[in-house]
C-alpha cells in the first residue's frame, strides 16, 4: 500500500460541519499544555455534576504521600487527554487523513477522550484492585444518566452516550478508537506527562510533539483503517513505552504508595462488610469525602493513613527475585488474599489487618500492537515482539515488569514469628488454599 493511499485531499473541518459549533468558547490555563481551548460541546458536559465530581479525585491516589506536589486531579487530566486529542485530529486533518465521513467520529472522539475517566473511583485503581467493578463500566452507565445523560443527547442525539461508552470501553468500530484506547492513546500520553510534571521526577518525559506529529490512519484490512504511527515516531513510541515503565517502578509502585493502597482497600472493604458505605455509594465519593466516613467510622487503617502511620515492609523483592510460581489469585482474589493475610497474622502474633501482602499486576505495561506505516509506504504490524533494527524495547518488555513488580508484605508491627514460610503459601493453588483456610490448618 502506498503512502498516499489511505489519504484524503483537503480539510474534513472545511466540508463539514457537527451539529455544535467547533469554534472554541473558552481557554483554560493549564500547567502542562499552557492554553486549552474547549468548544461549546466539552464545556456544556464540563458543568454537568458527573464532571465536576473529578476536581475532588486525586489522579495519582497516595501518591501525595511521597511526592506532596501529586495532589492533581482526575478533573486536569480529564482537560489534558481532551486537548491532545484535538491535537491529534488537527494533526491527522491538517495532512488530509480525515474524510468527511469521520466528522461525527471526530466530535464523539474529543468528548470521549474528556469523559473517559468519568466513572473513576477515590484513589486512583485501588478499588478495582479491591474487587469493585472496572471504572469503565462504571463510566458507560454515567454517560448515559442525570444531567450528564442529558447533556449528551442534547449534543449528539439519543445514540451518542453509547457511542461515547463503546470508545471508552474500548470496542468501537472507528478508525480512532486508537486515540482513546491502545498503545498510543492520548489518556497515557497526558497522565505520565503530568504526574511527572506533578511529582518534580523526570521520569514521565515522552517526545509528545514528535508523537503527534507522526500518527497516520492506516488501513489494514478490507477498507478498516485504524490509528498508527509513521516510521519517523519510532523514538518518540520508544519515549512514551519507557516513561511508563519508569513512573510505574518509581511512583505508582513506590513502597510507601504502596502500603497506602493496600491500607485503604482494606479500610473499605471492612465499610462496606459493616454496611457504613455501599459500593454505590463509593462509587460517587470524592477522595475527601471517603476518607471522612471511613474515620467516622472508626476505621483504624483510614486513620492511621490520615496520620501518615503506614504499615512498614518486612519482605519487598523484585518479581523475578520472587518464586517464579506465585499464584494468579494472590493479585485476582482480593476476598481469598485477605482470608489468608488475617489468618497468617493471627499465627504470627498480629491483629487482623496488620499484615498485608502486596503483588501489583499489569502485565500489558508495555504492549505495543499498532499499524507502522514505513518510509517506503509500506504496512506493518508493530507488537511486543518489536521491530528488528528501530523498536527494540517491547522485546524486553518482560524483564523490565519483572524489575518494575515487586512482591511486598507490609506489616503495622513486628511479628512474633519469622514469615519465611509466607513465600510458599502463596505459590499454593487458591483450590489447596482454600481447603486449608477451611479446615484450620496452619499456614506458616
Amino acid at each position: 500500500m502506498s503512502e498516499g493511499a489511505g489519504r484524503r485531499k483537503g480539510s474534513a473541518r472545511a466540508r463539514a460541519a457537527p451539529s455544535l459549533p467547533l469554534r472554541p468558547a473558552e481557554v483554560i490555563r493549564d500547567p502542562l499544555w499552557d492554553n486549552i481551548r474547549l468548544d461549546r460541546a466539552a464545556l456544556r458536559a464540563l458543568d454537568t455534576p458527573a464532571v465536576q465530581r473529578l476536581r475532588y479525585v486525586r489522579q495519582v491516589g497516595h501518591s501525595f504521600l511521597v511526592y506532596p506536589g501529586a495532589t492533581h486531579t482526575r478533573f486536569e487530566h480529564a482537560l489534558g487527554a481532551y486537548h491532545l486529542t484535538r491535537r491529534a485530529i488537527a494533526a491527522l486533518d491538517e495532512v488530509g487523513e480525515l474524510p468527511v465521513t469521520l466528522e461525527e467520529d471526530c466530535v464523539a472522539v474529543r468528548m470521549a477522550a474528556l469523559l473517559h475517566d468519568i466513572g473513576h473511583y477515590p484513589f486512583s485503581h485501588a478499588l478495582e484492585e479491591a474487587g469493585f467493578p472496572s471504572h469503565e463500566r462504571l463510566g458507560v452507565r454515567k454517560l448515559a444518566e442525570g444531567e450528564l445523560g442529558e447533556c449528551l443527547v442534547n449534543i449528539g442525539g439519543k445514540d451518542f452516550p453509547a457511542t461515547l461508552g463503546a470508545l471508552i470501553a474500548g470496542n468501537s468500530s472507528s478508525p480512532l478508537q486508537g486515540l482513546i484506547s491502545g498503545t498510543i492513546d492520548l489518556d497515557k500520553v497526558d497522565y505520565l506527562s503530568r504526574d511527572a510534571r506533578m511529582c518534580g521526577v523526570p521520569y514521565g518525559t515522552v517526545d509528545v510533539d514528535r508523537l503527534l506529529s507522526s500518527l497516520t490512519l492506516v488501513e489494514v484490512d478490507h477498507g478498516r483503517s485504524e490509528v498508527g504511527i509513521q516510521e519517523k515516531g519510532i523514538s518518540a513510541l520508544e519515549s512514551l513505552l519507557f516513561a511508563k515503565y519508569q513512573m510505574y517502578r518509581n511512583v505508582y509502585w513506590h513502597h510507601a504508595v504502596r502500603s497506602a493502597t493496600c491500607m485503604f482497600k482494606r479500610a473499605v472493604r471492612e465499610a462496606v462488610r459493616r454496611g457504613s458505605v455501599s459500593p454505590e455509594g463509593i462509587a460517587d465519593s470524592t477522595d475527601d469525602g471517603l476518607m471522612e466516613l471511613l474515620i467516622r467510622d472508626n476505621n483504624p487503617l483510614a486513620r492511621a493513613i490520615r496520620a501518615r502511620r503506614l504499615h512498614k515492609r518486612t519482605l519487598d523483592l523484585s518479581a523475578s527475585e520472587a518464586p517464579g510460581d506465585i499464584q494468579p489469585w494472590v493479585a485476582s482474589d482480593p476476598d481469598l488474599l485477605e482470608r489468608v493475610e488475617d489468618t497468617i497474622a493471627e499465627q504470627v502474633g498480629l491483629t487482623p489487618g496488620s499484615l498485608l501482602i502486596d503483588f501489583p499486576a499489569r502485565s500489558a505495561m508495555l504492549g505495543v500492537n499498532l499499524p507502522l506505516r514505513t518510509r517506503s509506504g509500506s504496512i506493518e504490524r508493530l507488537t511486543d515482539a518489536g521491530r528488528a533494527g528501530h523498536l527494540g524495547l517491547p522485546r524486553v518488555a518482560d524483564e523490565l515488569y519483572q524489575s518494575a513488580r515487586r512482591l511486598r508484605i507490609f506489616v503495622a508491627a513486628p511479628a512474633d514469628r519469622a514469615l519465611d514460610g509466607v513465600l510458599d503459601v502463596l505459590t499454593w493453588p487458591a483450590r489447596e488454599v482454600e481447603r486449608r483456610l477451611n479446615e484450620q490448618l496452619v499456614l506458616v
